[in-house]
């Protein structure tokens, strides 16, 4: 027994002690009552280095190949560092409001966009089920242009972070360990509680990431991804419920395979109000103007959920979600098993959603209990076009169009020069059953 544990210990994910973790505060109102909560950056994010030094174990966008020939060894040298949230990451909160920012310049390093936890306590993620629930926040997007994407979402994670499931991994969720999504990204340096060092590979377009061996899926409620030009909200749903680990072409497009080869549906059920026809509802100066900061309220009817359901408010008036208006597509404003398979057959799209389980599955991932996840990011694949203007862009089907920006935006090398003072602000997340918390 002492020689188990011994190995445990020897391998595992420590943590190191040159920076205190020292979580932003966030209150947030659950029911109607006051919470206390906490965020955490991501692990992706944080300084990775040897123990009792201060030399990198991972450093632009390689794994140093001394202190990581492998994962275990990778795991016995190397740390997570305590993160300066303002300094290296330009986030900031007060109250009940979090504010992240696109580019940071700190004294080692320069931070693009961030992704961040909710914390119940502060080693432990808190856990919602959104079954027959509604989740309410107000954000300003105002300072997000073509190319940047503030998201707000869900993913089946860990409350633990994997500590429970994983002993390898002593950082948790304090640390931000244990991320997930449908997209099963072997970008993650950290998957199961052990470096994804092995076989990885930096990325010729992004001089900060790479992909490994691994990649890690799950269940994912898109409640919000948006700029101040087009805006989706999308359930995505994978065949396991929790987080589970994939390896190479199971993890789909990531890991080199096919984009519907995974066990999860990568492409989701979106409703973009452009993109379903409506060209005036989402902007600057439109029905709802993104100049001004706006109320979300999503609703999840029915316990397991059946139907989502999206209301705005601003101005001290509720907007109701916008209508479809696509030729051979009958008219919906929520998003349903019905409306996805009716969407995707008028666009021509792959139905993975259902085939995947639909709002059957995403009734079990919310059972199981998901974790909240806020973000501003750019996207070095497709530049974010897929959200906001022609998608692809030699395409002339219906559903291409997504939103008004160019199809030469969204750079991420422009936006991170252009426009490095961008942010996105969160606040006021409200949570409780349907119709109580904006009203």
């Amino acid at each position: 027994m002492l020689g188990i544990g011994f190995v445990c210990i020897v391998y595992s994910l420590g943590v190191g002690t040159n920076t205190a973790e020292n979580h932003p505060k966030l209150t947030w109102k659950n029911s109607g009552s006051t919470t206390n909560g906490e965020v955490t950056v991501d692990s992706n994010w944080r300084w990775t280095h040897t123990k009792g030094t201060t030399k990198n174990c991972y450093d632009g966008n390689l794994w140093s190949k001394d202190l990581c020939p492998d994962a275990a060894t990778c795991g016995k040298n190397c740390v997570l560092e305590g993160a300066d949230y303002s300094g290296t990451y330009g986030v900031t909160s007060s109250g009940d409001a979090l504010t992240l920012k696109f580019v940071t310049h700190g004294s080692y390093s320069t931070n693009v966009g961030s992704r961040l936890y909710l914390l119940k306590d502060e080693k432990t993620y808190q856990i919602f089920n959104l079954n027959g629930k509604e989740f309410t926040f107000t954000v300003d997007v105002s300072n997000l242009p073509c190319g940047l994407n503030g998201a707000l979402y869900f993913v089946n994670m860990d409350a633990d972070g994997g500590t429970g499931r994983y002993p390898d991994n002593q950082a948790g969720a304090k640390y931000g360990t244990g991320y997930c999504d449908a997209q099963c990204p072997t970008d993650l340096k950290f998957i199961n509680g052990i470096p994804n060092s092995d076989g990885w590979k930096p990325q010729s377009n992004d001089k900060n990431s790479g992909n490994g061996k691994y990649g890690s899926c799950c269940s994912e409620m898109d409640i919000w991804e948006a700029n101040s030009l087009a805006t989706a909200v999308t359930p995505h749903v994978c065949d396991q419920v929790g987080q589970t680990r994939c390896e190479g072409r199971a993890c789909g497009e990531n890991g080199g395979g096919d984009r519907f080869g995974s066990s999860c549906d990568p492409d989701g059920c979106d409703f973009n109000s452009w993109r379903l026809g409506n060209k005036t509802f989402w902007g600057p100066g439109l029905i709802v103007d993104t100049k001004k900061p706006v109320t979300v309220v999503t609703q999840f009817v029915g316990s397991p959920v059946t139907e989502i359901k999206r209301k705005y408010v601003q101005g001290g008036k509720v907007i109701e979600n916008s209508y479809t208006n696509i030729e051979g597509l009958d008219k919906f404003n929520s998003i349903s098993d019905k409306f996805c398979t009716a969407q995707k057959k008028a666009f021509g799209d792959n139905d993975s959603f259902i085939k995947h389980g639909g709002f059957r599955q995403l009734g079990q991932s919310f059972t199981k209990g998901q974790v909240l996840v806020l973000s501003l990011w750019d996207d070095h694949t497709v530049n974010m076009l897929w959200l906001d203007s022609v998608y692809p862009t030699n395409s002339k089907k219906p559903g291409a169009d997504r939103g008004p920006c160019p199809t030469s935006s969204g750079v991420p090398a422009d936006v991170e020069s252009k426009n490095a003072g961008s942010s996105v602000k969160y606040s006021d997340i409200r949570f409780g059953s349907i119709d109580s918390t904006y009203k």
